[in-house]
């Protein structure tokens, strides 16, 4: 593992036993068995050390919904396609709920976390167009009601997601069985307005396992 790596690595620890507010460069030095100095040989700034932390070490979404397939060929595989996708939502903002509500706290280095998202094409809002971008295609092929909104379709699934990560930041966090059954109740309610009148509703099958 090279410097910088420990570095990130070591202010992700501070940052999550400590909290942002108390995560200093002496404290990440300390964790990472270095000097300061040797921090900023490789970051210009400690917003730049929290800013590869919030880039590097949180769970990814957008690459599962960057992975969704771009020919669509049956409702079964649409609802699987959503049920992932709920699995993997909630796993990512149970995970990253706490240090991404910490940067609110820091004006400085939120302005740098959006100028970041920006940059990088990232953010809430691409998470909703990928999601919705498939719905699009599986509408296109009959596999969702052409009356179906596929954006607001979208984002009542990872919203749905959001609140109960968010709701597990102040009660105690779900167990990988109980978001299993999240996922799949989120997803059963949400296939009723996708589901094409014409056709009964396909059943759905978690394409991971519970974590």
């Amino acid at each position: 593992m090279s410097m910088r790596e420990q570095i990130v690595d070591a202010a992700e620890r501070v940052i999550r036993d400590l909290g942002l507010a108390r995560c200093t460069t002496k404290e990440i030095a300390e964790v990472a068995g270095c000097s300061e100095g040797t921090i900023y040989r490789h970051f210009r700034s400690k917003e730049d050390v929290f800013l590869a932390v919030l880039a590097e070490r949180l769970p990814g979404l957008l690459p599962v919904l960057r992975a969704l397939p771009e020919e669509v060929t049956s409702e079964g595989e649409v609802r699987a396609a959503l049920q992932q996708v709920a699995e993997e939502a909630l796993a990512f903002y149970r995970e990253s709920m706490p240090m991404l509500l910490s940067v609110f706290a820091e004006p400085k280095l939120l302005d740098r976390h959006r100028e970041w998202m920006r940059a990088n094409n990232a953010g809430p809002h691409r998470a909703a167009e990928l999601l919705a971008d498939y719905l699009r295609r599986a509408q296109r092929s009959d596999l969702v009601s052409r009356d179906a909104d596929p954006v607001a379709a979208a984002q009542l699934l990872l919203g749905a997601c959001y609140l109960a990560a968010y709701g597990g930041v102040f009660a105690a966090p779900a167990g990988d069985s109980e978001a299993l059954r999240e996922a799949e109740a989120f997803v059963r309610q949400l296939w009723r307005t996708l589901a094409p009148a014409d056709r009964p509703a396909a059943p759905a099958r978690s394409r991971t396992k519970a974590r």
